[in-house]
Order: C-alpha cells, then structure tokens, then sequence
C-alpha cells in the first residue's frame, strides 16, 4: 500500500470568543476604523432583524428568514466583495444585500409578498433571492464560466446554508468549478441546522469544507463569529478567483439564534440550553468587547449608536409600508409581452377586483 494523496482543512480565527486576538490581525484589522464601520453594520443588522420579526408576528410582514447571531457572517461577506463582484445569495443575506446598494426596505418589501422588492438584479451585480435549496450554485457557475470567456477579473460569491450542501446542484457546480477553473467563491453558511435537520444528519463529513477537496480545489473553515476573520478569508478567496480563476470554498461556522423562520418553531427539535451556550460567542458582543479594550468604544458611544440604527429603522419601516400595493394583474403583465387569449377572461376579474388595490 501506499498513500497517493493527503488533505488538510485549515480554520481561521483572529478574535477568540474571549475578544482576545490570536495571530496577527490582517491589515485591515489593523485600523479602528475600519472594525467600528463593521461593528455599525452588524448593530443596525440586528435592530432591523428585531423590527422584522415583529411585523411579521403582528401581521405586517409575511414569513421571515432571521439574521440573528449571523451578522458577522453576512457583513463580513459583505465588506470582502468589490462593487463589480457578482453576489449570488440564498435568502437569509439582508445585511450583505444592503451592502450592496440594495435598499432595505425593498428587502422588506419582497418578505411582504411583494415581488417587486426582489427585483435589484439589474443594473446592480446582484441576483434575486433564491429561496429553492442549492439551485443559486449552479447559477454562480454558470456565470462564473461567462466571466471567464469573455476574460474579466470578477469574482461570483455565491452562498448557501449547510443543508444545501446534501443537494445534488451543489455538488454538480462544485464539479464544473473545479474542472474548468471558474472564478467563484462558494461560501457555506454553516449554522448547524438545516430548518429542523441538524448538522450530524446531513453529511457524515467531519468538514462540509473537505468537500471541495473531491472537486479540485481548497476548501477551508473559518470562525463565523469573528467578522475579522469572515472578511479577511472570503477577501483572499475572492482575490483568488479574480487573479487567478480559482474556486474556493470557504465554510464559514456560526450558530442560528432563531427559528429556521418565522413559521417554524426550533423549541420542538432543537436540543435545550444549547442555543443559550452558543451565544456566549456571538459576534456583536465579541467584536465590541475588543473595540472597548482598545479604547476605541465606549458606553455612551454604543447608547448613541442603539438610537441612531433605531431611528434608522424607523425611516425604512415607513417607507416600506408606504409602498402601494401592486395591481393582481401585474402577476400577468410581467410574465407575458402579450397576453395569450386563454388568460383575457382571467385579466379581466382580477382588473376588476384590482381596482381599490385590493
């Protein structure tokens, strides 16, 4: 016998769950200013999250995808893309779409029922949400392998959860990016549920990072409460794929501190007293408990900063519900330049019922 071939995964951590820095801190690290613009980010993430769930469940908003305990992942994602860069999310990326130039209260406006505010694909390099499980992977690739014939240097991030990795489109674009060398950054949202599926029953891998190894190229894990490390990896990673047309997948770990949505209910599967051990590493706490040692924070600036996103909120939540409701008969206008003749008796109902937007 003899050993053909041997792997490693790699896991990055710069800010411990102690707040302490371990290693030495990338360059942009290296700058306050740069930590409390993420530091920003992520507070104005979760006070956004709170205010959806509470439209949702006083019947404002319709179902709801939460960030909670994955700001670091989202905004660190977010910070690391350059403005040409392609992103293609799943659903759960608010805080990276409004990074992005996407304007929140559309994002809202789509958790609503309303299509409009999922449409930002254009002239943005932004996809539309994508709520079926893993089929936004094959889209990456798809154009990551347009970015690659026509020879620009962009980078397509594209993200999914955990349970996306189980289904046959992830493995099937992991394939094609490793065989034909497409610049595409695959990052893997690990929260350690899939709705009700834990972690341990999607893959008997020790890694979901390993699994880029079977495609042809590096995979590797990285601490998901450290937005630190989150923005530096998926950077690197990025700047590969631009440089030289290199995949990457990067399996960021976090913990969901929420439901799946808000029509799941994670207290019947979900094992007790773990969600509470889980956020002694949260990242909001994590990264200011550092800015604070470094004297770069203090209370009186994080009670300014917890009114300024609230009131901030307050502006996007207005504007979201000033919107005014479609007409039912845009669901036919927007799908057919001319109406076939088999729908004319359909328009013409729902033209009516449409007339009080109702």
């Amino acid at each position: 016998m003899k050993i053909v071939a041997q792997f490693e995964i790699p896991y990055f951590q710069f800010l411990n769950e102690d707040s302490q820095v371990v290693g030495d801190l990338p360059n942009f690290a290296k700058d306050p200013a740069n930590l409390l613009r993420l530091y920003r980010l992520m507070v104005l993430s979760r006070v956004l999250d709170a205010k959806a769930i509470a439209l949702q469940r006083t019947g404002k908003m319709g179902t709801y995808p939460s960030t909670r305990g994955q700001e670091a992942v989202f905004i660190g994602m977010g910070d690391a893309m350059l403005p040409d860069d392609i992103f293609v999310p799943y659903y759960r990326e608010i805080p990276t779409l409004m990074q992005r130039g996407v304007k929140a209260s559309d994002l809202l406006l789509y958790w609503g029922g309303d299509e409009r505010g999922n449409y930002f694909a254009d002239p943005k390099k932004n996809l539309p949400f994508a709520v079926p499980i893993g089929s936004q992977a094959l889209h990456a690739v798809g154009i990551a392998t347009a970015l690659k014939i026509r020879h620009q240097k962009n980078a397509v991030i594209a993200v999914c959860g955990d349970g996306a990795t189980s289904q046959g489109d992830f493995y099937e674009a992991m394939n094609v990016a490793g065989v034909w060398k497409l610049p595409v950054v695959f990052v893997v949202s690990n929260n350690q549920w899939a709705i009700s599926v834990p972690r341990s029953a999607q893959t008997a891998a020790k890694t979901i990072a390993q699994k880029a190894i079977a495609a042809g190229f590096s995979g590797e894990q990285v601490d998901g409460n450290d937005v630190i490390a989150v923005r530096e990896r998926i950077a690197q990673a990025a700047e590969k794929a631009r440089s030289q047309q290199e995949p990457t997948l990067v399996e960021v770990l976090c913990y969901r501190q929420s439901d799946h949505t808000t029509a799941d209910d994670a207290s019947r599967y979900e094992q007790k007293g773990i969600r509470e051990e889980e956020w002694k590493k949260e990242p909001i706490a994590r990264l200011r408990r550092y800015l604070e040692s470094i004297k770069a924070w203090s209370p009186e600036q994080e009670e300014a900063l917890q009114t300024e996103c609230t009131n901030e909120v307050v502006k996007i939540v207005a504007e979201y519900e000033g919107v005014v409701p479609d007409e039912p008969t845009a669901m036919f206008d927007h799908l057919y330049a001319t109406l076939p003749d088999i729908y004319a008796d359909q328009y013409e109902m729902l033209k009516n019922i449409g007339g009080t937007n109702g």
